[in-house]
């Protein structure tokens, strides 16, 4: 059985992520080559330097290819950033007749609201019905098959600064490749990490990347809220530089291999050594120094969070609770710390539900992975509702000559039509001239 093959490109702030997959016979996600690459040139989710950025990429891609033996040619982009922003509308359309409404119809609707007018200088990227209104019946989830004069919706829409979206573009497509579908990065996260339990019940996705912290709130399966806050790991990251007197590598590593986001959960006398620059002796960093460092940065963000949270007005209703992913939800105790300052349940989300058994243990199956293992997974259901329709044979009629009935020869002429037709067109027209001529003589004679 031939199946799609699909590739999604994360354009992170700290790392390029590309993974190449497809579907196998059980439905499930079967990775074929993945590709990881620093990433150089963005900062907060946006475009800071084109050239440095495309090689980034190339890079990723080229590893991804290696990995997979697959020539990458197109691509499904996540995109994030500060300059992201979402509202509610309510729209409306009036209908011509009361016969049921179909899934085309419901498609033309959406299609025509991705059309509205916007803020100068941004663009829609997601159109996202909460719920259909028909003939003033509020709450449907789906009104296919449903007859009615007025079909309305109220929508979540997403936007995007234009320039920030053409540099993203002009990065990929500098870099060889096609652009297929741009996405929202929460969105993709949201299809790798959460179940529908969870969506139903109502959960908060916290992405925390290193430039930005994403966050998306879903209720009765629906997407409800969007926000990206332009604070992330990178942060925490510089407040271990400056505050520990090092340079940027030593601080990412003390991070990664000593960070956590409690201090309580370091001992007093826990003590690790930092080699020195030449010449100089060893720097010796207390450990729970460290993560005081970590856990006032953390606090900052997630506060920020739970005042998103509370202002969506779903933060009675997230029965799932919380859901970290990304780079920053690999911190040590960083559920804990979230548990405190959210007083909410909260999990860390493994992209491992949707892969196939033999990959859960691999390096993808790791919350840095989440937005790109979610890219592929949105690129290969857009491309299965996409029916591809083999064309048929064309039918080829049978071309049967006109018979032109030959009409009753003309008792005066002694000549017929279809003569006159078959004869070419300068010796039709004289046998024509000839009958009209000897018309003409009779009807003077008879005169």
């Amino acid at each position: 059985m031939k199946t799609n093959i699909v590739v999604g490109l994360d354009i992170g702030t700290t790392k390029i992520a590309v993974i190449v997959a497809q579907k196998n016979e059980y439905g499930k996600i079967e990775i074929l080559g993945y590709g990881n690459a620093p990433s150089a040139g963005m900062m907060r989710g946006s475009v800071m330097n084109i050239d440095k950025t495309v090689e980034s990429i190339k890079a990723a891609i080229e590893e991804a290819e290696m990995r997979s033996h697959h020539k990458i040619k197109d691509v499904y982009v996540g995109i994030a950033g500060q300059h992201i922003e979402s509202f509610q509308r309510k729209c409306e359309q009036i209908r011509i007749s009361d016969e049921e409404i179909t899934q085309v119809e419901v498609e033309d609707f959406i299609a025509l609201v991705e059309k509205i007018q916007v803020e100068p200088g941004e663009e829609i990227l997601h159109v996202i019905p909460q719920e259909f209104i028909v003939d003033g019946v509020s709450g449907i989830t789906d009104p296919v098959g449903m007859s009615g004069r007025l079909l309305a919706a109220n929508f979540h829409i997403i936007t995007g600064q234009i320039s920030a979206i053409k540099n993203i573009m002009r990065c990929v497509e500098k870099a060889g490749l096609g652009v297929k579908d741009l996405i929202l990065e929460p969105l993709a996260s949201a299809l790798s990490v959460l179940d529908n339990e969870g969506c139903l019940t109502g959960v908060a996705l916290v992405d925390i990347g290193g430039g930005t912290t994403d966050i998306a709130i879903y209720h009765d399966n629906v997407l409800r809220h969007t926000n990206v806050i332009p604070i992330g790991g990178n942060s925490i990251t510089k407040d271990i530089e400056e505050g520990c007197v090092i340079i940027e590598p030593q601080a990412r590593k003390l991070k990664e291999k000593f960070g956590s986001a409690l201090a309580s959960e370091n001992k007093e006398d826990a003590i690790i050594s930092i080699p020195g620059p030449r010449g100089r002796p060893a720097k010796e960093i207390s450990l729970k120094n460290l993560s005081g460092i970590i856990q006032a940065r953390m606090e900052e963000i997630l506060e920020k969070v739970l005042y998103e949270i509370k202002a969506s007005g779903y933060e009675k209703k997230l029965i799932a609770g919380i859901v970290l992913t990304g780079g920053g939800a690999m911190l040590r105790h960083v559920a804990g710390l979230t548990e405190f300052v959210m007083r909410m349940n909260t999990r860390i989300g493994y992209p491992t539900e949707h892969l196939s058994a033999s990959e859960k243990n691999d390096p993808i199956a790791n919350p840095v992975f989440a937005t790109s293992v979610g890219l592929v997974m949105w690129g290969l259901e857009k491309e299965a509702a996409i029916e591809i329709v083999k064309p048929e044979e064309p039918v080829v009629e049978q071309k049967t000559e006109k018979t032109i009935k030959k009409p009753k020869e003309s008792e005066k002429s002694g000549t017929s039509l279809y003569t006159i037709l078959s004869s070419g067109f300068e010796k039709g027209f004289e046998k024509i001239k000839e009958i009209l001529v000897g018309i003409m003589e009779e009807d003077v004679d008879k005169k």
